[in-house]
């Protein structure tokens, strides 16, 4: 009993022990939480004082104000670099070796007649620097311009300062891509330019000119013939794409507008700024009209071409293919085709480039032919020949190459007028130009179309009209690179063949059904000799491009029209 008693008070005192030792963790971890809530409270009442929040500011402004010494230090390192690799070009009159030629590049007539004095003064080549963050070579002689647009497509790199811009609306496509990825596209996108695709396309350009020309008969007829001709041919030559809505025209409109607006202002090439501003908001809600309209007309296109794999081939109607039809169905050496995201940008740079540049071409050369009557007659009687006898009018594939003079007429709008004006490039590499001067890597080279074919040390009279310089007799001994409209070399653009062709379509057909003089702007009261150039995305007027139609009644045209 007694052994019994002495084991039970064994256990309780043992327990009592155990339970002591348990608790003193506990107690431990308490006063470490307080000490831990006391120290963080005395952080926190220090940060928190005047004096804590003024060494917090201070610690932030020196670390922003250390990274934003590295990069102007960086940045005007580089720049120096630049000036001392670029002396070997002439540089125009600058307003300090900081700020270049910040400011004198212009969207306007004034600019163009800038490029005209560059081009006068400096023969072939100038260097040209915006602030310490562009520094590029102007070139504008052919043999200048050869070397660099003849350079291989893996070293050739689309720049930041005119194509970064684009890249919103136009994403990685041909025009923007770079390397490997180009190279690719390249050879996925030219069967979409094949002689067959564009067989199929000449009855589409037939069709749009002449729905605009219903539209101008009614103009006509109405007393209206002084007529807005960017207006009706932009929608034109949309329709010959894609049908498309007035909201998605408007969009296109307003995309140009705000990318060149953006171009000027250089605060606004940096994206972080730019997208708070209300021309950036501006700029995503014409995107948000424009890629939704692509959107969908690929999407539906993808629906007819699966369904037509779903039915019998042999009594599906066969429909001919277009340039989405190549898009979506291009698959490369290793059976890849292109994503849903590639097949979006390649349609909207097609929808973009292919109306664009094609409508400015034939208007300018209407235009030039309404101020030269008679070329605009020897071009009309060219084509009554080739037509005479026919039922209707229609321009035919076999037609195009039968149009000898009014090409040449193309041709020299196409010299006179381009529709675009420049093209920029950088390189991986170091590029070797003539007289033992170099371009270094990175540098932007501005190719000036513009300048190379008003370059009077390459044409004559270069300011004139006179389509007989592509007479082939006069074609000789002058240079590849003097006439280069589409850019050149693999760079090159790759609808050249679609636009010409489309431009003979319609000038031909245009003149088979009006005679064309100078109009004028009714706003303004002036005739078209004082056309003002407008060259933004792709060369316009100033107020637009206006001409007086009249109507000129044939055989042939009131079967058509009839």
């Amino acid at each position: 009993m007694f052994q019994h008693q002495q084991q039970l008070l064994l256990v309780n005192t043992t327990a009592v022990r155990t339970g002591r030792a348990s608790s003193k963790p506990d107690v431990s971890r308490r006063l470490s939480f307080h000490h831990s809530m006391s120290l963080l409270r005395g952080v926190l009442s220090q940060v928190l004082s005047w004096s804590g929040l003024c060494q917090i500011l201070y610690v932030v402004a020196t670390g922003l104000v250390a990274v934003v010494a590295v990069w102007t230090a960086r940045l005007l390192v580089r720049h120096a670099w630049y000036t001392h690799r670029l002396s070997c070009f002439s540089k125009p009159h600058a307003d300090s070796w900081l700020i270049g030629h910040l400011g004198q590049m212009q969207s306007t007539e004034e600019g163009l007649l800038q490029v005209d004095d560059l081009v006068q003064t400096y023969k072939h080549s100038c260097c040209w620097f915006l602030g310490p963050f562009y520094h590029l070579v102007r070139v504008f002689h052919p043999d200048y311009v050869k070397p660099l647009l003849m350079a291989p497509g893996s070293i050739t790199v689309k720049d930041e300062l005119i194509y970064d811009h684009l890249r919103p609306w136009l994403g990685q496509s041909l025009l923007l891509s770079n390397g490997e990825v180009w190279s690719r596209k390249r050879r996925l996108l030219t069967p979409a330019f094949h002689f067959d695709i564009l067989k199929n396309y000449v009855a589409k350009f037939n069709t749009s000119a002449n729905t605009m020309h219903d539209k101008w008969s009614h103009l006509v007829a109405e007393g209206r013939t002084n007529i807005e001709m960017f207006d009706h041919v932009t929608l034109m030559t949309l329709d010959s794409l894609l049908k498309s809505t007035s909201e998605y025209v408007s969009a296109i409109v307003e995309l140009s507008d705000l990318i060149i607006a953006r171009r000027l202002r250089m605060l606004h090439h940096w994206d972080w700024i730019y997208w708070k501003t209300e021309q950036g908001k501006r700029f995503k809600k014409a995107l948000s009209v424009v890629h939704r309209f692509t959107k969908e007309v690929v999407q539906k296109r993808r629906a007819l071409i699966k369904q037509r794999r779903e039915t019998d081939f042999a009594t599906a109607p066969q429909r001919k293919k277009d340039f989405v039809d190549i898009i979506l169905l291009s698959e490369d050496e290793h059976g890849q085709g292109l994503t849903d995201e590639e097949i979006q940008a390649e349609a909207n740079t097609f929808m973009f480039a292919g109306h664009d540049t094609t409508a400015s071409a034939i208007c300018w050369t209407l235009y030039n032919l309404a101020r030269h009557a008679h070329y605009q007659e020897k071009c009309r009687q060219e084509v009554m020949d080739l037509t005479q006898g026919r039922d209707g009018h229609q321009i035919e594939w076999e037609d195009l190459s039968n149009l000898t003079f009014t090409t040449m007429c193309i041709r020299e709008s196409l010299r006179l007028h381009p529709p675009v004006q420049a093209v920029t490039r950088k390189y991986t590499r170091d590029m070797a130009l003539p007289g033992n001067r170099t371009v270094p890597k990175g540098a932007i080279c501005l190719v000036s179309i513009y300048g190379t074919q008003h370059n009077p040390t390459v044409w004559t009279e270069p300011h004139e009209f006179n389509p007989l310089r592509f007479d082939p007799t006069n074609t000789e001994g002058r240079s590849s690179h003097a006439f280069i409209p589409f850019s050149s070399g693999p760079r090159n653009c790759i609808g050249q063949k679609f636009a010409l062709a489309e431009l003979r379509v319609v000038v031909a057909l245009t003149l088979l059904r009006f005679r064309l003089t100078p109009g004028a702007n009714p706003e303004l009261g002036a005739s078209c000799g004082g056309v003002r150039r407008l060259p933004q995305l792709v060369l316009r007027a100033e107020g637009g491009l206006w001409l007086q139609l009249e109507p000129l009644t044939t055989p042939s045209m009131e079967e058509t029209q009839g």
